[in-house]
């Protein structure tokens, strides 16, 4: 646990020094960092990003590399599981109507707000209800939401497939931080300056913090290990988490099939 810790701290550190953590002067608590699309009079978030990271943030060469996988990747995962895709959809259609998928805004590189997919599997407009809700508290009250199918995708998380076509559109990448909603983004990074540092690299379908962590752990613990990943990205880091996240996939999906 000392050795965890202490390369944690070293990889927040390490981080710290390519990166600025404070957030852009032009924002404040009279000035929200995101702001909507037809408020093209303000600065946005984007903007504001890019102007910082301009002077203070240099790509490195893995970063090209990284995006040749997750194309190739992506793009063959997506080709290979379109009958998966195909039939979960037809069973999600058939058992709790439309939609099929669930289409969330999130945050990703550089501030740039998207949409991002996955399928359905919670009660319709359960977005709706609870959208104000975050961590151990969204989690509690999202039990009562779940359907029966949706059960069953997130345990086998098959429910997360539609976001290859995030990582081929270029809005995720298959390892990085995970996405967060637009309306929890400024108030995270009012809480831990930090957390501005995840929009060095885009958000993944997997990452450090999701093979190592729970939703449990507080939001600092989670920055933590997306610094450790952004500061020591590389192809081989990007290999050994999809091998961890699929193996860890394959066990899960085993121990509840076994259960049931």
């Amino acid at each position: 646990m000392g050795d965890r810790a202490g390369g944690m701290a070293g990889a927040a550190r390490a981080a710290r020094r390519r990166w600025d953590p404070r957030p852009p002067q032009a924002a404040s608590r009279d000035e929200p960092l995101l702001r909507a699309a037809d408020e093209p009079s303000e600065e946005s978030l984007a903007a504001r990003y890019s102007r910082m990271a301009g002077e203070q943030f240099e790509p490195r060469n893995v970063d090209v590399a990284l995006r040749a996988l997750d194309l190739g990747m992506g793009g063959a995962a997506l080709l290979v599981l379109s009958p998966v895709i195909g039939s979960v959809a037809a069973v999600v259609r058939a058992t709790s109507g439309k939609p099929v998928l669930y289409r969330g805004r999130r945050v990703g590189k550089a501030g740039r707000v998207f949409t991002m997919y996955k399928f359905r599997t919670l009660t319709p407009d359960a977005e709706t209800r609870l959208g104000p809700y975050l961590g151990n508290e969204l989690t509690k009250l999202t039990e009562a939401e779940i359907t029966g199918v949706g059960r069953v995708l997130r345990a086998t998380h098959l429910d997360e497939l539609p976001q290859l076509i995030n990582v081929v559109a270029g809005d995720m990448s298959m390892v990085g931080p995970r996405p967060i909603r637009p309306a929890f983004f400024e108030e995270l990074c009012e809480q831990i300056p930090q957390y501005w540092q995840r929009l060095v690299v885009r958000p993944g379908m997997t990452g450090f913090a999701q093979m190592r962590l729970t939703r449990e752990h507080s939001w600092a613990e989670k920055l933590a290990h997306d610094l450790e990943f952004i500061a020591d990205r590389s192809v081989h880091l990007y290999f050994r988490v999809l091998i961890e996240t699929v193996w860890r996939t394959l066990r899960s999906s085993l121990s509840s099939t076994r259960a049931d």
